[in-house]
């Protein structure tokens, strides 16, 4: 009875593969994990693989230099094959550039030898809580399409997802219909869902939030319309969430449309966010954001100024970091053959006078704009 209930609770332990070439550091970091954690290591990239491949890991401590690969190779490998294993990088080599590089690619966090045990143990489990809320909504991903077919079907959908997150994040289920125009209440859930659907959509959504706020910055809009803005463009896409795969590598801006299932999205988005009670201008944003000036976008060929304001905006921003975003499998354009495309895309795909607004700010912002842009959370207007 109790070698059967100790293996139970052994069980119940996330497990954690260390993955180091230099056996001191390795077998640190499994004094430090074991009372934690169940506890494998690998002192090579092919072992890793091995390991991965025969049974359940939660997480990986990496080290960026191994003997046959390269850690940011092997994180790469790791984050398409399995997506869901969480990723923490540590190493001696570190730089920022090595960490901007490594959560580009998937990794959830960064740590530098000789590394700080309880800042060691603080990420550990704070990644380890993260991966157990992305594995909670990874089920309403994969939810049928018909869950969310109606205002009521999505209204029953959101209780369900939002009264479990509550209980896994430990936090109030506040996100009434009245509490949810204060859309920091509902940031740290909806951040979870698009990164449960993928990692990139999530970056995605967060660099094209702050494009569209770059723009806005520069612009004669209310404080409300900001925050309208910087919501929106950060849900543009929340209709991925249930429309098929993402497929960012796909050059979709550069065609004049994409396929039924990517179009879908937009009222997808539109129907998902009703019960959420977030202002009308969220809405528009995530429905006509693929609208164009010249009246052949989708999904109702609005055209000129019959297009709301917020989402030609963020027209633009997603076209922006979609020429522009490094992804495995295609090639980015840099920031000024970017804004070349744009700029002869102008009073076709992209209103005039935002097109000559944006493309002047970026290319003002171009030495920081990279660093700026890597965001996880919707960017806030000023005095927000």
């Amino acid at each position: 009875m109790h070698v059967a209930l100790s293996e139970k609770r052994s069980q119940a332990k996330p497990t954690v593969l260390v993955v180091d070439d230099e056996a001191g550091p390795r077998d640190a970091l499994k004094v430090i994990l074991r009372p934690f954690f169940n506890i494998q290591a690998a002192g090579s990239a092919r072992a890793a693989i091995d390991v991965l491949n025969s049974q359940q890991i939660d997480l990986i401590t990496l080290d960026q230099k191994l003997p046959d690969r390269q850690g940011l190779d092997l994180l790469q490998e790791i984050k398409h094959d399995h997506a869901d294993v969480e990723v923490i990088i540590i190493t001696g080599y570190g730089s920022l550039k090595a960490a901007m590089d490594g959560i580009r690619h998937g990794a959830a966090g960064y740590l530098l030898k000789p590394f700080n045990v309880t800042e060691l143990v603080t990420l550990v489990n704070q990644t380890l809580h993260k991966k157990q809320r992305l594995d909670y909504l990874r089920r309403f991903v994969h939810y049928p399409e018909a869950m969310w077919e109606s205002e009521a079907s999505c209204a029953a959908t959101w209780n369900e997802i939002r009264s479990g997150y509550a209980a896994i994040s430990a936090q109030p289920d506040v996100m009434t219909a009245t509490e949810a125009a204060e859309f920091r209440f509902l940031l740290p859930l909806l951040s979870d869902l698009l990164e449960a659907k993928e990692r990139e959509l999530l970056n995605h959504c967060s660099r094209v939030s702050f494009y569209a706020t770059l723009l806005a910055n520069r612009m004669d809009l209310t404080e409300g319309e900001q925050k309208s803005l910087a919501l929106g463009a950060f849900l543009h896409d929340i209709g991925r969430i249930v429309a098929g795969p993402c497929h960012f590598a796909d050059d979709a801006i550069r065609s004049l449309g994409g396929t039924q299932d990517h179009k879908r999205h937009t009222e997808l988005g539109v129907r998902m966010i009703e019960p959420l009670g977030l202002p009308a201008e969220v809405g528009q944003i995530i429905g006509y954001h693929h609208e164009r000036w010249d009246g052949t976008g989708y999904p109702h060929g609005l055209q000129g100024e019959g297009i709301p304001l917020l989402a030609r905006i963020v027209c633009l921003a997603q076209a922006f970091d979609h020429l522009t975003a490094e992804l495995p499998d295609r090639n980015s354009l840099s920031l000024d053959e970017a804004c070349d495309f744009i700029t002869g895309h102008t009073g076709d795909y992209f209103d005039p006078t935002l097109t000559t607004l944006f493309v002047r700010v970026v290319q003002e912002c171009k030495a920081s704009l990279p660093a700026m842009a890597i965001a996880t959370n919707p960017s806030r207007p000023p005095h927000a």
